[in-house]
């Protein structure tokens, strides 16, 4: 994903991914019948890039580092959810989308350190 300066945007890139390979999971479990965790997973894993994205056209640094605190509790809501079908019998593997998942947190808790300090 590229920003209006034409630069890659890592975030977007990898949380837009994330997604569609969350759908992608979330379609699968559907098809087991798994529905109230496809439609908890589906929601969260979902809004991540969703509030990184509404932190580009950002107010004001607070409202930019706001919405990555949420994308952040997103990203927690997200693992929990994986974390419960890694455990649960009946689900398909989650090895990737909780690797994903954590690199996702790791950077987006980067970019909420580092703006901070652009703050205080």
């Amino acid at each position: 994903m590229k920003t209006e300066q034409g630069r890659e945007n890592l975030i977007l890139t990898l949380t837009l991914e994330f997604a569609i390979e969350i759908v992608k999971y979330c379609e699968l479990l559907e098809q087991k019948r798994k529905y109230v965790i496809a439609r908890q997973l589906l929601k969260s894993g979902t809004s991540i890039g969703a509030n990184a994205r509404e932190a580009q056209n950002s107010e004001s640094k607070r409202d930019f580092i706001h919405k990555f605190k949420i994308a952040a509790k997103e990203a927690e809501e997200t693992e929990y959810w994986l974390l419960i079908c890694k455990e649960a019998e009946g689900y398909p593997d989650i090895s990737l989308l909780m690797e994903k998942i954590k690199s996702i947190q790791r950077i987006i808790n980067r970019i909420i350190f580092s703006s901070k300090s652009l703050v205080e």
